[in-house]
């Protein structure tokens, strides 16, 4: 595991990453607490993409996936899906550390006044961090599928991109409402009952399990 960690978690990574959530806490303002999962959710897509973008494609740029085809699809698959969890667990880490820090730099405001799990700040964060999972592995599967069937990160980087940019946007919000990949920044934060966005999360999951399922086919058949 040691290992993994030292492969998939260079330096360079831990660096721009806490770069990243560091620039977006100075200059991200906000006056509410709801407005931190609203600002966070779409950053961490695009961190999970760029971050699980080379994890395959470094094998074959090292040449290093000569040899691993020497081993069984699934020793291959679970080493994959290994790196790939780590890097998403360690942007879940940061993504709380984050969360908090907006608290210390910009001590937004509780919208909610009244008492409930729903409208507490320890529920908002725990609602917060559980939309944050399920999107870290979406983005963070999607970027190793892509850069694998095209066999380089920057076009696994785009395609994340191009999807980022229609999801996380008005029109996408418009269009498809309560099933969007960032229904919970889109939510209606003034119902603090309205669940519809979990449907977003679900349709998520759903595609993550059958992004998983057909990456072993992909990587199999890779040249």
């Amino acid at each position: 595991m040691e290992k993994e960690i030292k492969i998939c978690l260079p330096f360079y990574k831990i660096a721009y990453s806490i770069f990243f959530i560091a620039v977006l806490i100075l200059i991200r303002g906000l006056n509410f607490t709801f407005e931190i999962g609203v600002a966070l959710e779409p950053q961490l897509a695009l961190l999970a993409a760029v971050f699980c973008a080379e994890t395959y494609v470094q094998e074959i740029t090292s040449g290093r996936s000569e040899v691993e085809r020497l081993y069984p699809m699934k020793n291959r698959m679970i080493a994959i899906f290994r790196r790939t969890g780590i890097q998403e667990i360690y942007l879940l880490i940061l993504s709380a550390v984050g969360y908090g820090m907006f608290y210390v730099v910009q001590r937004p405001i509780s919208f909610y006044s009244m008492p409930s799990f729903t409208g507490s700040e320890a529920g908002l964060f725990l609602i917060s961090m559980a939309a944050f999972t399920v999107t870290l592995v979406f983005w963070g599967i999607f970027s190793v599928l892509l850069s694998s069937l095209f066999r380089n990160m920057w076009a696994g980087i785009g395609g994340c991109l191009l999807l980022w940019i229609v999801t996380n946007s008005t029109i996408g919000d418009r269009f498809l409402g309560k099933w969007n990949l960032f229904s919970y920044a889109f939510r209606d934060v003034e119902d603090r009952g309205d669940f519809s966005w979990v449907c977003g999360k679900i349709i998520s999951i759903v595609v993550s399990i059958f992004m998983a399922a057909v990456l072993p086919k992909i990587i199999k058949n890779g040249k």
